[in-house]
């Protein structure tokens, strides 16, 4: 993304934060948001884009938005920005990404007690003050103690998607001086983890001193930490945040071993090692030793060849026994990107998404598929302009028309159909009957019979599956208070789909329940959830976490031809 681009982005949420913490409607909060998510969608320019007076033509971007587009690109500041934020410490809007810490909390906090930093925070928790005040009580403060754990924990760690650019943009920086021979990322991220401890990079080539001279000289390296003939560490700068990247230099004929032994996990090596103990080998980072005698080192598939196993997919190495499968050659032929024929989970203009149902249908066909679902919000998410029954009807002839001008891609008819406080659906069966794919979800009442509410929701007929499962945001939030055993039951009893929300955030299923699910026959939808155009991307990250569910091909939904989803769809119905 373009430096202003994101900087106009990361301005536009910081004024929705601080005016969801100053208490303002909804709707402006909205409006900020959904016009950062369209600079985040841009691929051009806001500049170039400036400069041809199209503010306006941006999807999300309406006139008072454009103007203070215009105003930060033409003087560099923007009123409203120094308007919105007047009066709340950055410190503030940082720690509404708490999970149960909601903005009116926080501003009574900060109002009452001068709450103004994490620090603050929990002296308010210890000293009993934040639990004394109107509305809160100890059960609330507990909720909000175990945010504070799960913020602090991930703060400590790099999200997936973040440390994946990263390595990218490093990668073909030093590729591009042609002193590489072999080079490739290791450790969690190539376990495609949700979160990522470290970064590290492995390469080969004649020069380790002249490379890791090049890679401290990279671009966004604000700091040199070490810089040798074999190993370079650094910090980026990377969207605002101090990232360190570790580069290893080593020998060709020990790039595998090394690869193998720093992609890990701890638990998958340990047991490699007692292996090769029992065969009277060792393994290093440096290779395969029978005595002295280097047996092996130059490939990963060399060392696991060395142990009778064959190669190891770095997803799968985790010690959730691979290794046993591998054994009995039973390893799974884990799906790949190129398999999935369609997104089934999309949102357009008509709720919260930034983008036409057209613009929507030509990235598909960018992106090779055969087919779209379109899912936006149903009537009851009035925060994410959730359709009535006019939205519908307009919608759904939007969408006939386009199924004309484009027919080699299938349009369906999807919703994102709330299920309320009951387990009932949002909408009444003579409107669930007008839709090809029927997605439900709690977006609401996190703990309030979440479980019962989901395994009702899976015995309506006319459900197809369930969106992101378990409610989690990896950065902010655990999830839902739900029993993931009893909603695997349930689904596996009515036949019905469960949804990998591919979106790097949530990545929900986790891996852990992705493997139950595929034990029990029960299929799987990678989705996106996409917002805008770029998010239609993240199905990269849905793939990842599948592969590490062990799940293959014939385990997910959208992997099928439209031929197999339609006889599917028309056997649900």
């Amino acid at each position: 993304m373009n430096e202003k681009n994101k900087e106009l982005a990361r301005m536009f949420y910081e004024i929705a934060d601080a005016l969801e913490f100053k208490g303002e409607l909804a709707f402006k909060i909205n409006a900020y948001r959904k016009a950062a998510r369209a600079l985040e969608d841009l691929s051009e320019n806001i500049e170039d884009i400036h400069k041809r007076n199209e503010l306006r033509k941006i999807p999300g971007v309406g006139e008072g938005i454009a103007k203070k587009i215009k105003e930060y690109l033409e003087t560099g500041k923007m009123k409203k920005y120094d308007e919105a934020l007047h009066g709340v410490p950055k410190s503030l809007l940082e720690m509404m990404q708490i999970q149960n810490l909601g903005p009116r909390t926080l501003a009574l906090a900060y109002e009452k007690l001068g709450v103004k930093n994490l620090e603050d925070l929990k002296r308010a928790i210890e000293d009993g003050s934040l639990a004394k005040l109107e509305g809160m009580g100890e059960k609330k403060v507990e909720n909000i103690k175990k945010g504070i754990e799960l913020y602090e924990m991930h703060k400590e760690r790099i999200p997936i998607f973040e440390a994946w650019e990263i390595v990218s943009h490093i990668i073909e920086y030093l590729k591009d001086q042609g002193m590489i021979k072999e080079i490739e990322k290791a450790g969690s991220l190539r376990r495609m983890k949700e979160t990522v401890g470290d970064i590290d990079i492995l390469a080969t080539g004649e020069d380790g001193e002249k490379i890791i001279d090049y890679f401290t000289k990279f671009k966004k390296v604000s700091r040199v930490l070490a810089a040798g003939v074999t190993k370079g560490s650094v910090e980026v700068m990377w969207n605002g945040v101090i990232r360190q990247v570790d580069l290893r230099i080593v020998p060709e004929d020990s790039f595998g071993a090394a690869l193998q032994y720093f992609t890990g996990s701890k638990a998958h090596n340990i047991k490699l090692r007692t292996m090769a103990k029992e065969k009277g080998l060792k393994i290093s980072e440096y290779g395969v030793f029978k005595k002295e005698k280097k047996i092996a080192g130059k490939t990963e598939e060399e060392v696991y060849n060395t142990l009778g196993l064959p190669w190891i997919p770095p997803e799968l190495r985790e010690d959730r026994g691979e290794i046993e499968a591998a054994l009995q050659g039973k390893l799974p032929k884990l799906i790949e990107q190129k398999d999935i024929k369609g997104d089934l989970h999309i949102h357009s203009k008509y709720s919260d998404g930034i983008a036409t149902i057209e613009e929507i249908v030509k990235k598909a066909a960018e992106l090779g598929y055969e087919y779209i679902g379109i899912s936006d919000h149903s009537q009851s998410a009035k925060w994410a302009g959730g359709m009535n029954t006019e939205d519908i009807k307009k919608r759904h002839e939007e969408i006939d028309r386009l199924q004309k001008k484009y027919p080699r891609i299938k349009i369906f008819k999807g919703i994102e159909v709330e299920i309320l406080q009951d387990g009932s659906i949002d909408y009444p069966v003579d409107i669930l009957r007008e839709f090809d794919i029927v997605i439900a979800a709690i977006h609401i009442g996190f703990r309030k019979n979440v479980t019962m509410r989901i395994k009702k929701a899976l015995e309506n007929p006319y459900v197809h599956m369930i969106s992101h499962p378990t409610g989690r945001l990896i950065s902010k939030r655990e999830g839902y208070d739900v029993d993931v055993g009893e909603v695997l039951q349930a689904a596996q009893k009515y036949g019905k789909w469960l949804e990998l929300n591919a979106y790097p955030d949530r990545l929900d299923l986790s891996d852990v329940y992705l493997k139950k699910a595929k034990e029990m026959g029960i299929k799987i939808a990678i989705n996106t959830d996409a917002h805008h155009l770029e998010g239609m991307l993240d199905i990269f990250y849905g793939v990842g976490m599948a592969r590490r569910g062990w799940l293959e091909k014939k385990d997910v939904i959208n992997s099928f031809p439209l031929h197999e989803l339609l006889k599917l769809l028309k056997h649900e119905k």
